[in-house]
């Protein structure tokens, strides 16, 4: 579910190793990599993401992925076999470090609940010089035109929402709303700063977007319109763009919206 469009000229494969993982905090494992095809990775900021290969099973051919994933490469996808064929997710780079000491490196940022789903469990027991792979699939964040920033996300969506505060112009001025598990979760943000960043912590049992849509819905509108940029649990990405479309009057054209996951669903 997501209107995202893709900022990128040629999606392209890259080949890495796992460099090391550290637990950022509660929720969240960081997974760096690295490896000499890097060298070649034009990292274009924001919310910079990727299909990233997991070879959760071992045995997995991971050069024989397609270079793009468009239709054709997903089909080239499907004729893999089952038993080698490694695990696809979308995930977006936290960081990339073109010049550190043994090379470029990126990290991923991984929400982790115990052994609920692959992605989850994989970072956090994954051993360094594991290998991986990625397909770059370019910048989704895409602003028009607008009169400031609105950014609406759960912990899913941090890594693209940081990125995109640290990359924003210095002049930008609007609202980040971010809904996260635990407090501990709360990340320091290198906002603009006339970006208003707030952050909501959802109660244990509740629903994603509990807590980040009712402060949506409170959050007073300056005369104007904004762009905005939703991302996260499926329901609360649907929900905060129709109150926006229908209780605010935003174009849907100045709404960037993507669904990474659904709850009750393992990824």
């Amino acid at each position: 579910m997501t209107n995202i469009r893709i900022d990128h000229d040629a999606s392209a494969l890259y080949q890495a190793e796992v460099l090391g993982r550290r637990q950022v905090s509660p929720n969240i494992m960081r997974v760096t990599l690295g490896g000499a095809d890097l060298a070649g990775f034009e990292f274009l900021g924001f919310d910079h993401w990727c299909r990233l290969a997991l070879p959760v099973h071992g045995g997995q051919q991971l050069g024989r992925l397609p270079a793009a994933f468009n239709l054709t490469g997903y089909l080239k996808y499907l004729r893999l076999p089952k038993g080698t064929r490694p695990v696809i997710r979308n995930y977006t780079f936290r960081q990339f470090r073109a010049a550190a000491r043994d090379g470029p490196e990126v990290d991923i940022d991984f929400v982790v609940h115990g052994d609920e789903g692959v992605a989850g469990p994989w970072a956090r027991t994954v051993e360094s010089g594991a290998p991986v792979a990625f397909i770059d699939q370019g910048r989704g964040f895409a602003p028009v035109p607008a009169d400031r920033t609105l950014l609406v996300a759960d912990e899913s969506a941090l890594p693209a929402v940081a990125g995109i505060l640290r990359d924003l112009p210095r002049e930008t001025t609007g609202h980040a709303l971010i809904e996260v598990l635990d407090e501990a979760d709360i990340q320091s943000a290198q906002a603009p700063a006339g970006m208003d960043v707030r952050w909501l912590v959802r109660g244990a049992g509740q629903s994603p977007g509990a807590w980040v849509l009712p402060a949506l819905e409170d959050l007073e509108f300056p005369v104007g319109q904004p762009y905005v940029f939703a991302a996260g649990e499926s329901a609360l990405v649907t929900g905060a763009r129709r109150h926006l479309v229908k209780a605010r009057a935003v174009p849907k054209r100045n709404i960037t919206f993507v669904g990474y996951w659904k709850e009750g669903r393992s990824s």
